[in-house]
């Protein structure tokens, strides 16, 4: 294997995977593990004076009010009860299309107006609000499932959870029956969620827990997206919410 040099020259180098068991000779004494071996890789970068490219990030598209206010619109006039549910779920929850498919029937509590989400990402349990607005409908829609034997919150009729593949062909056909000019993808609907509370001045440390971020500094791409001075709280402003 060969590369070009800073200077021009053509560099021979060993094989990654022959290179590999030649230092795997020097540290099998060691009994390594994968602490100690990033550890060692990452001097070994500092030795070597390797610089880490890393790929600048680029803000994630958001949509506007009035394309979820549009979007929206064709979901309500197609007049399919469980889609408009399981839509402003994804809206007023901001959960993960792969957390939404895994909430059970058991976890909605109705009285307090939460979710529980079981083992999101990172294997974490957490807690998601929703608006009180939403409590009647998504009764509804648990008297509808139940009545079902269903287990969980949407479920196919082969009682099944939906497939996060069926979610996200459910948001692209109405996107297209919209005729907006970007797609919908699940992950939109909650960076307008999270984007959409930034402008309403709530803080980081309250979004943070039900957002299943690992931590705030995760939040900061929201920030740069809308600045806002913390106000009020989730309760206090879910119900100017444009959907």
């Amino acid at each position: 294997m060969t590369t070009d040099d800073p200077h021009g020259a053509l560099t021979k180098r060993t094989p990654a995977r022959r290179k590999a068991r030649q230092l795997a000779k020097h540290l099998r004494t060691e009994r390594p593990d994968y602490a100690y071996l990033k550890e060692v890789f990452r001097h070994l970068r500092d030795e070597l004076d390797v610089q880490v490219s890393r790929t600048p990030k680029t803000l994630p598209y958001v949509p506007t009010e009035q394309e979820i206010r549009r979007y929206y619109q064709t979901v309500w006039t197609a007049r399919r009860p469980g889609d408009i549910v399981l839509i402003k779920t994804l809206l007023y929850t901001g959960v993960r299309v792969a957390e939404l498919v895994k909430i059970r029937i058991e976890d909605v509590d109705l009285d307090t107006c939460r979710i529980r989400i079981t083992q999101g990402k990172g294997g974490k349990d957490r807690y998601v609000p929703f608006p009180a607005t939403f409590k009647e409908a998504l009764a509804l829609h648990i008297a509808a499932q139940r009545d079902k034997n269903a287990v969980f919150l949407f479920e196919s009729s082969w009682k099944k959870p939906y497939s996060t593949r069926g979610v996200r062909a459910m948001l692209s056909r109405y996107a297209e029956k919209a005729g907006l000019d970007h797609n919908m993808p699940p992950h939109r609907l909650r960076h307008f969620l999270f984007t959409w509370l930034k402008t309403q001045g709530i803080d980081d440390a309250l979004i943070q827990p039900y957002s299943g971020h690992a931590s705030r500094t995760s939040l900061e791409i929201y920030s740069k997206i809308a600045l806002g001075p913390a106000q009020d709280t989730y309760d206090g402003v879910i119900d100017q919410f444009p959907v």
